[in-house]
């Protein structure tokens, strides 16, 4: 590949987490907010969780609405063949490893706080979502050479 070429994007991504319910379900609605149908996402979690209130309310900030995503688990996904696994927890990075042991499946870790653990007011808890959706923002404009645009 010359300088001048850019890297092919890859048409499948899957976004991983512990329990798909912050992290994973935050970066799978960002990348779609930025490509729509262009290119397949989805999130999955090592263990079942249930959607947590604080990431809907800081999505909703930025215009995406996570209402319906249901959360989910490696074991759920009806498709297997992805170009990309994102995981973002040691835990996810862990399993997508082994998800994806006899296949030629790009696997990164970026390792994302868990702003479940934040303790404080309810604005301190907030801010710390609020961090961790601007830096899945910032990462996934980065791999995936998205320009940016809008309030996202």
């Amino acid at each position: 590949m010359t300088a001048s070429e850019k890297p092919r994007r890859p048409q499948s991504v899957l976004f991983a987490c512990t329990m798909n319910a912050v992290r994973s379900p935050m970066a799978e609605a960002i990348a779609r907010q930025f490509f729509g149908k262009e290119i397949f996402f989805a999130s999955a979690g090592v263990r079942q969780g249930k959607l947590d209130p604080f990431a809907t309310a800081v999505m909703e900030e930025i215009g995406i609405d996570l209402q319906k995503h249901k959360p989910h688990t490696f074991e759920d996904l009806e498709d297997s063949s992805y170009d990309l696994i994102v995981s973002l927890s040691p835990e996810a990075h862990h399993r997508a490893l082994e998800f994806t042991r006899t296949d030629a499946v790009d696997v990164v870790y970026w390792p994302t706080l868990d702003p479940t653990a934040v303790e404080g007011s309810r604005e301190a808890m907030l801010d710390a979502y609020r961090g961790v959706r601007d830096g899945l923002v910032k990462r996934i404009r980065e791999i995936l050479g998205v320009r940016p645009m809008g309030s996202v």
